[in-house]
């Protein structure tokens, strides 16, 4: 089973979101069964973060002096699900998300579940450094979005 660990250094979010924790979960039980890992205990963090926040983790860990809408840390390079694994850590910025400042809620909702599914897969060993990789995640990310979106509001 994948579980998602949820924390907020942003208060914006909560204006957005009103349970994070349940939100998360719930895209997490609509991913198809390859991604639900049975029989398993997989885990991630995920860290609802602010432009500034995220611009220092860029800083420091891709040596990039600028804001971005997501970063992901896989734990490892190549992915071996085993009975207990954890994934890695995504943040995500609020201020990325939140533009324009007058999208209403859904807009909002299906941004972040894209963006959200876009940090799982590089947990799970996707890349887009070629373009035939950018392709296949982006496949990916396309199949789970339409697999999600109907079941999470």
């Amino acid at each position: 089973m994948i579980s998602v660990n949820v924390f907020s250094e942003e208060k914006a979010w909560s204006k957005k979101l009103k349970n994070k924790d349940i939100f998360f979960k719930k895209i997490c039980a609509a991913f198809p069964k390859k991604y639900k890992f049975l029989n398993k205990k997989v885990t991630f963090t995920l860290l609802l973060s602010n432009n500034r926040n995220i611009k220092k983790l860029n800083k420091v860990f891709r040596k990039k002096n600028e804001s971005t809408d997501i970063l992901s840390f896989p734990l490892h390079q190549k992915i071996k699900i085993s009975k207990y694994t954890y994934l890695g850590d995504i943040i995500i910025s609020y201020n990325y998300l939140d533009k324009p400042r007058s999208q209403d809620l859904k807009l909002f909702k299906e941004k972040l579940i894209k963006i959200f599914i876009h940090g799982f897969l590089h947990l799970v060993g996707f890349d887009h450094k070629r373009d035939k990789d950018y392709d296949k995640m982006l496949r990916e990310e396309n199949l789970l979005f339409q697999s999600i979106k109907s079941k999470v509001n």
